[in-house]
């Protein structure tokens, strides 16, 4: 798998699984009814932030992830990142591949920190991913997720230093 910058011509392979995960509204707090051309300008980053995409040897689009600064000013110096993996290719590595990714590149920008800051406490696996490479809750928001099967669930602040 190779993680490259992501361009304006991914934007189709993207959007398909782009649209299907935010319109089953459990992991994203984006409108369920977010449109492709205001989902494409949320998710594709301009510098210095950065939005990436892991293809396979046939340049398929796996995944992706944008990466970007969490605060402005005087708390820039706390990246955040968001993923997506198509979930024809799940279970393949791909959403550690772009954790790993985005740590490596925010390390190497200058952060100190990486912050997420709403991981849906349902989202098991995301949650265990991230445990595994080092996060920690540093807390919950209480029923801060209207989760559409589960009901009211929690939002968790997660974070590492880098």
């Amino acid at each position: 798998m190779l993680i490259r910058e992501a361009t304006a011509r991914d934007w189709p392979a993207i959007w398909p699984f782009f649209h299907e995960i935010v319109a089953a509204g459990e992991t994203f707090t984006y409108p369920l009814d977010l449109g492709r051309e205001q989902g494409r300008d949320w998710w594709l980053l301009a510098p210095p932030n950065r939005t990436v995409v892991a293809v396979d040897e046939a340049g398929t689009v796996l995944g992706t992830a944008k990466m970007n600064n969490n605060h402005m000013g005087n708390g820039a110096h706390i990246a955040s990142a968001s993923y997506m993996v198509d979930p024809a290719h799940s279970g393949r590595g791909v959403g550690r591949a772009l954790c790993q990714y985005s740590l490596d590149w925010a390390r190497a920008a200058g952060f100190r920190r990486m912050q997420f800051n709403a991981v849906v406490e349902t989202n098991a696996h995301a949650v265990r991913l991230y445990r595994s490479l080092g996060f920690e809750v540093l807390g919950t928001l209480p029923e801060g997720f209207r989760h559409p099967t589960e009901g009211y669930v929690g939002l968790h602040i997660m974070h590492r230093a880098l």
